[in-house]
This record gives C-alpha cells, structure tokens and sequence, in this order.
C-alpha cells in the first residue's frame, strides 16, 4: 500500500506529536506499506489557510497517487478546503493529538479557530486518536459518524537511568532545586508561567534546564529570553534547545522535578513513566487544585516551608 502523510516541516521535529507519527510510519514501514511524507512549510496560520488552494500542494498529492492519505491534525487549517477535492479520491485518515480550539486563549479567537477545524474534521473518513480524551473532544465537535481507532502511546524509550536509592538520595539532597522543562518553546506550553514563578524565589534555591525547540515560535522565543533578563534569570537558567535521548536522560536524572506547566495536552507523553527517571512530574491539572492561579502554585509548591 502506498500510504502519503501530510506534516508541517520535517518528521525529525523534536515534539511528543512528532514523536507519535514517526513511530507510526516506522510501524506501517516495517509491516511493509510505502510511506511518503508531504511536508508543508511552518508558517503563520492565516498563510496555513492559503496551502488550500495551492496548486503545488494539489500536484503534489494527486501525483502520489496514494492509497491512502494520513494528515497530521495540526495540519487542519491547510486542509479544511483542499480535503472537499480529494474526498473520494482517496480515503483521508486524521492522527488528531488534540484540537487547537482546546488550547487556552480569549473565546473569540476560539471559536473562529472551531469553526475551521470543525471543517477540517468533517472532510476526513477517519481517526487515529492519542486518547481517549482526545476522542470525546473531536466528536463533541463533529459527532460520532466516522470510524477510529484510539491508539495511546506504548512504551518508554528511556530506561531507568538511576536506582531507587540514588532517587531517595536525590530527593534528600541539600543542593538547589534542580527544575526540567521539556517542550517546544511555544506558548501552550507555559514556559513564561514558570519564569514568573521561579522569579519570586530566592536565586540561590533553584536551577531550571530548558530542553526544546526555540525556533518554532520565534516571536515566543524571544518574549522568553526578554522575560529571563527582565527577572535576573540568567544564572538559573539555561536554555539547552533540543537534545538527543542519551543528554535528556541525563537531565532526567540529574532533576528533582518535571515542570510541565501547560494550559493543554492531549496526552502530555513526557509526564509519562519520569518517575522511572527520578524526576516526578508537576503539572497544570495538579497546580489548579492549589490555586486558580499557576504562578501563585507553583511558587508555593516549589518554596520551601516556613520554619
């Protein structure tokens, strides 16, 4: 079978969603289906609007000739038109990781992202979900009329790279607060809420390692390193761009805490098992039943107690 996938940039982006696709094309690859990937340039999403009626793109589909045609979710508002031509086609397949109307932002913004995505998601015959969570999400939106499979992320490509009694050891010691933060430095992640928490701190109580891609909002990227210097950060900060397995293990292992102060995830794959790592994960479900607000609870769960 001669299967297309639709992606923005490259298969290599270092992100939980890019992870997911690459390990379902090794998958289809090794049970012997033909992959090919249809990458899309990053870009801002009205110019993602535009790729549906691109001519490139149009080409480039129908002369795959493909058998199937699997499409990142992401790639929603390139799509949501160019999917009403290809119906019938080809079966078109959508790996939903989570909706972009999920995501926190002012309703208006919202509720024009929902009506693109519930287009996109009316225009495919299928689902592959990360979740079932996820699941009842997208057919809150377009209903339950499509077939699909619930396909949850299996395994850890990280073994335990330290005991139990180095992580009690770990635990007990006196040294600085070591801090991780794996994501994309994009804004649903929440970076800059955990900046402004670690702002309110004493300097000499914590380290914060910041391992992720800093060029997929570079605009974002920037706000960060304005708001490191804003708050005297520098020293307690690093940002290590992204890393390959073995060097993030090694920040796994030498961490007290996985920050992750996202306001959404559709399933939140580095949350999973880092407790194997010594690194037991804080994140935003857990922070909102201290307090409404982040900053205020993550300060408070990171400060140490009063004596």
């Amino acid at each position: 079978m001669h299967i297309g996938l639709i992606i923005y940039g490259t298969l290599d982006t270092v992100s939980g969603g890019y992870l997911y696709d690459r390990k379902l094309v090794a998958h289809l690859r090794a049970a012997g289906e033909t992959v090919e990937v249809v990458s899309l340039p990053w870009t801002n999403y009205g110019r993602h609007l535009a790729h549906n009626w691109s001519r490139e793109l149009w080409r480039r589909v129908e002369n795959g000739r493909f058998d199937l045609l699997l499409q990142d979710e992401l790639n929603h508002p390139s799509l949501f038109w160019l999917n009403r031509r290809l119906r019938g086609q080809v079966p078109l397949v959508s790996i939903v990781h989570h909706l972009r109307c999920s995501e926190a932002r002012p309703a208006w913004q919202n509720w024009l992202y929902r009506q693109v995505e519930r287009q996109y998601l009316a225009s495919v015959d299928g689902f592959v979900f990360n979740s079932e969570t996820t699941r009842r999400v997208t057919e809150g939106l377009v209903g339950k009329n499509r077939p699909f499979v619930v396909a949850t992320p299996a395994g850890d490509r990280f073994s335990p790279a330290i005991t139990l009694a180095e992580a009690v050891a770990k635990a007990q010691e006196a040294a600085p607060l070591q801090l991780l933060f794996v994501g994309n430095l994009i804004p649903r992640k929440g970076l800059h809420t955990l900046l402004d928490a670690l702002a309110t701190m004493p300097q000499s109580d914590g380290r914060l390692a910041v391992v992720g891609e800093t060029a997929v909002s570079p605009t974002y990227t920037r706000h960060i390193q304005r708001q490191i210097a804003h708050h005297n950060l520098a020293a307690n900060v690093t940002l290590h761009g992204p890393l390959p397995d073995a060097p993030l293990a090694d920040q796994f292992a030498r961490s007290h805490l996985l920050v992750v102060p996202s306001s959404y995830e559709g399933f939140g794959m580095f949350t999973w098992k880092r407790w194997l790592l010594g690194c037991p994960p804080l994140a935003q479900r857990r922070i909102r039943r201290f307090t409404k607000s982040s900053t205020t609870a993550i300060t408070a769960f990171l400060s140490p107690p009063m004596t």
